[in-house]
């Protein structure tokens, strides 16, 4: 009997494992959900839609982006943390959603090191700083001695309290001894559309969706996040090389599951995504999402 009982424990055992190589072998069947944490237009989208596209065109699924704004990422982050951990969901979690919200909120609803498995770093992301170009500044040093002859009459705009638009800032101000006012959005395309306004006169942002404005002179960039400059933006010099010294920031994406999502699932992910991007530099430093020169 007991060597019966040990025979049918292996047995699905092994259907188990066979079951799961199969389920990986023939992963995805169906639409992925891929889950940006943010409101449409950023540059956590712009990532997800163009890994989306290459691995739509790699795993022949679909990958459905899907914007769950709000929190600075917490809603969008609960959402995957708690669906069903098979693959068909995922997210891209930026810096806020892995790391800053941890010491920014003493009850997260959420765990990043528990309710998530990495599936891949994805970039490490450059922002830059544009102002309004009403505001009468052409520099970094510009900026500084106004700020300082106007104390907190400059105000400042970021996709949400915590998110790299906002501490970036912060990191500004505390270098630089200048007062300026926060004005938090609910993403950077609407921070960066009242920057471009004149109702705020300022902010730190992420690349892609400030290229255009920049190019068309609609914002002014003043210098990028990192110490090197970034090949998008060659005529713009990092907030280093004029004269903040210690100013080199960027943000991060990386790719992550629900936790429990079975491990074969996980790897094929994690080499198809690994894949595209030894494929994608170029195209990742051309739109400014990563990349320096």
């Amino acid at each position: 009997m007991r060597a019966l009982l040990g025979f049918s424990l292996f047995a699905l055992m092994a259907a188990g494992a066979a079951g799961t190589c199969a389920n990986a072998q023939t992963y995805p069947a169906r639409p992925v959900t891929f889950v940006v944490p943010f409101a449409p237009g950023g540059g956590t989208e712009f990532l997800a839609r163009l890994l989306g596209q290459r691995l739509e065109q790699r795993l022949g699924k679909p990958f459905v982006i899907e914007n769950r704004p709000g929190g600075g990422g917490i809603t969008g982050a609960l959402s995957v943390a708690r669906a069903a951990p098979d693959g068909y969901t995922i997210l891209m979690a930026p810096a806020p959603v892995m790391a800053i919200n941890v010491a920014l909120h003493k009850k997260l609803p959420y765990d990043p090191a528990v309710d998530f498995v990495p599936v891949a770093l994805v970039v490490a992301t450059p922002y830059v700083l544009v102002v309004t170009p009403s505001l009468s500044v052409q520099s970094v040093a510009d900026l500084v001695e106004l700020a300082k002859a106007k104390p907190g009459q400059l105000s400042f705009a970021s996709a949400g309290l915590g998110t790299p638009h906002h501490l970036f800032a912060q990191l500004f101000k505390g270098m630089t001894g200048v007062e300026m006012t926060h004005v938090p959005y609910r993403g950077s395309v609407l921070a960066l559309s009242d920057v471009a306004a004149g109702h705020v006169e300022l902010m730190f942002c992420d690349i892609p969706p400030a290229l255009g404005l920049i190019n068309e002179g609609k914002v002014r960039g003043l210098g990028v996040s990192t110490k090197e400059r970034v090949a998008a933006l060659p005529g713009i010099s990092s907030m280093a090389e004029q004269g903040l010294a210690g100013f080199d920031a960027a943000s991060w994406q990386m790719v992550v599951a629900p936790a429990a999502t079975p491990e074969d699932i996980v790897q094929r992910l994690r080499v198809f995504v690994q894949t595209e991007l030894a494929r994608w530099g170029k195209v990742v430093e051309q739109a400014g999402i990563a990349g320096s020169q």
